[in-house]
């Protein structure tokens, strides 16, 4: 009987997670069985087309973008010995570290009109407006650019953990066989390696579907800022809805393309022993070596440089109490966030695993499904749930008491920290059961022989084995929190800012140097994961290393 509660509260919990994608689905499906077409048929006739077309070619740019970033890096950083090629086998990951919304601002600052670039070149060469042409940073190519080069170590992540695993007498064939190594690489190594660019591509085109701030800053119109453009401008909740009902289906549509591509990994070969690595020379090694840092000079260095640089110009914002209240809020609420996920990570995942049922392993992966959409898909359909509920609320207490008790829910910190807890359950739930799936099922038996219950089990025995994947959760949830934007400036409560939304508000007024210590400081705080990332790679590959026994081929 106790098995069965537990059981029913376990899928009682994965579906409560997911009542804002049913507000969004519901409102969708409504559509067909006589819903409100005014608003949604209006936007077809006049800017969904555009919205599609830019969200389209904003895709096929940004996939063309981290496939060569990321495939190329991948390979040249596995396969190849040449300078650097220790330090850019982690150092590629830092561009993760950056939200691309803030790379936006620090290219704008440095390429605009008003940029030091092209300031350096009408000073240079006497020029005036209008005497020369130069690429403008907000546009659809400049947005494609910014995202390729914040989102391609998705790619190259996933793509060289593939090339490290691949076999070495495959490969060894392909140039016993006569084939260069750039021969090995087209036609053995990229094949066998596919699923795992698609999987690679899609976690980054689905953040490029999320995108709110790179995309609205640039003045590139995509069903992200026209949900925006919808709930505030027109001030038609049900359009925004149904707009992030079709969001949401295209997110849907890649999630499906990532899982089939996965299913036609079968051929991919694995060998216990690493493929040799080719040592390059000469000219071929200094330009493996540029193709390499370029990536990582565009994508973090010159972004971080141009934040620092605005850090220290306005270095009376780091003295301001004012600044450091909104660090605090900031920090406050991704902790609190962060301690609330773990915990109904830890409450699911030890859930699943004392009752791996069909039913509960169903609902624990549906509860998972939140990192695939859009935080404003999810505060969208958030605010609905939350605003009909507080209706009620005022509704109960008028009737009985008389009395308005306000908005409880709607505009508060619960509806952020629930939008948080919906947003990236999924980080700290496959980061729980990984610690968890380490831990031998014999120790629960035994533990359960000695009169044990479950909760005592956890407490136990799994927490303290389980503390270094819950201290890496807290910080990887953390970090997401501290950068989340569109579900941010949607919930949070009146008069209450993050660093985030100030970087947003500041760069939205033009004041980019005034965006550069929130954002400075939010950067500084995303390096964290990527260093923990970072050893973890090194490790593995030194473990990689110790078992080769080979002298590397020159090439």
């Amino acid at each position: 009987m106790l098995s069965k509660w537990r059981q029913i509260s376990l899928v009682a919990s994965a579906l409560m997670l997911g009542l804002p994608l049913f507000v969004i689905v519901a409102a969708l499906l409504a559509l067909p069985l006589g819903g409100d077409f005014t608003t949604l048929s209006h936007l077809w006739d006049t800017v969904i087309p555009e919205y599609v077309r830019h969200s389209l070619l904003l895709m096929l740019g940004v996939a063309v973008g981290v496939i060569t970033l990321g495939v190329g890096t991948a390979w040249l950083t596995t396969s190849c010995r040449f300078p650097g090629q220790r330090i850019l086998s982690w150092a590629l990951l830092l561009p993760l570290a950056m939200p691309a919304y803030i790379t936006a601002y620090t290219y704008t600052g440095m390429l605009d009109y008003s940029g030091l670039v092209q300031t350096s070149l009408r000073d240079a060469f006497g020029w005036g407006y209008g005497d020369y042409w130069f690429p403008q940073i907000r546009s659809l190519g400049g947005a494609i650019v910014v995202l390729s080069l914040v989102l391609f170590p998705y790619v190259y992540l996933i793509t060289r953990a593939t090339f490290l695993q691949q076999s070495a007498t495959t490969l060894e064939a392909g140039r016993s066989l006569g084939l260069s190594p750039w021969q090995c690489f087209w036609r053995i190594a990229l094949p066998l390696a596919r699923p795992a660019i698609v999987t690679g591509a899609t976690l980054a085109l689905m953040e490029t579907l999320a995108d709110y701030g790179t995309v609205q800053y640039f003045g590139v119109t995509t069903f992200t800022t026209g949900i925006f453009r919808t709930w505030y401008g027109l001030g038609d909740l049900t359009g925004a809805l149904q707009l992030a009902g079709l969001l949401l289906a295209a997110v849907i549509a890649l999630i499906l393309i990532e899982r089939w591509s996965r299913k036609q990994a079968r051929y991919d070969q694995r060998n216990p022993r690493p493929a040799a690595p080719f040592q390059l020379r000469g000219s071929k090694a200094w330009l493996a070596s540029a193709a390499c840092w370029l990536p990582l000079l565009l994508g973090f260095i010159l972004p971080a440089l141009q934040l620092t640089s605005w850090s220290i110009e306005r270095w009376q914002v780091w003295t301001d109490a004012d600044f450091w209240q909104l660090a605090w809020n900031s920090f406050a609420l991704a902790f609190t966030a962060a301690l609330l996920v773990v915990t109904v990570a830890l409450w699911l995942a030890y859930g699943r695993r004392q009752l791996p049922t069909k039913l509960v392993r169903t609902s624990v992966a549906f509860a998972g499904l939140g990192y695939a959409i859009p935080g404003l898909v999810i505060a969208v359909g958030l605010l609905v749930l939350l605003s009909g509920a507080d209706q009620m609320i005022i509704a109960a207490s008028e009737s009985l008491f008389g009395w308005d008790p306000g908005l409880l829910l709607s505009g508060t910190l619960f509806a952020l920290l629930f939008a948080y807890t919906v947003r990236f359950l999924s980080v700290a739930l496959q980061t729980v059961q990984a610690g968890l799936a380490e831990i031998r099922p014999s120790m629960d038996e035994a533990a359960r022989i000695h009169g044990y219950r479950p909760f005592q089990v956890l407490r136990a025995i799994h927490l303290p084995l389980l503390r270094p994947s819950v201290l890496t959760a807290i910080i990887l949830v953390g970090v997401d929190v501290l950068k989340e934007l569109p579900a941010t400036l949607v919930l949070r409560p009146f008069d209450f800012n993050t660093l985030a939304v100030r970087a947003y508000e500041m760069a939205g007024d033009e004041r980019l140097a005034d965006a550069g210590p929130p954002a400075l400081m939010m950067v500084m705080v995303g390096l964290i994961p990527v260093i923990l990332l970072s050893r973890a790679m090194l490790k593995s590959q030194q473990h990689a290393l110790k078992e080769q026994d080979f002298v590397p081929v020159t090439a």
